[in-house]
């Protein structure tokens, strides 16, 4: 199991934590989602490593952004 901590711009209620969650979920591999909208922390769980670009996606289909690293 892989454990990744993403930051995601732009989250202020609970809606666009499901929003993220929901989109993030989605990516084959991943088995669980965290998101904190105070701190703007997604933490994913998966089988194996992933790709950024398809966490990014994921976010951008939501709705939001990726904070640059």
């Amino acid at each position: 199991m892989t454990t990744t901590t993403y930051t995601v711009t732009g989250m202020t209620c609970g809606h666009c934590a499901s929003s993220v969650s929901e989109e993030v979920r989605a990516i084959q591999g991943v088995s669980d989602v965290a998101v904190d909208v105070a701190s703007g922390q997604v933490t994913v769980t998966s089988a194996a490593p992933l790709s950024d670009d398809d966490v990014r996606a994921a976010v951008e289909e939501a709705g939001y952004a990726l904070a640059a690293s």
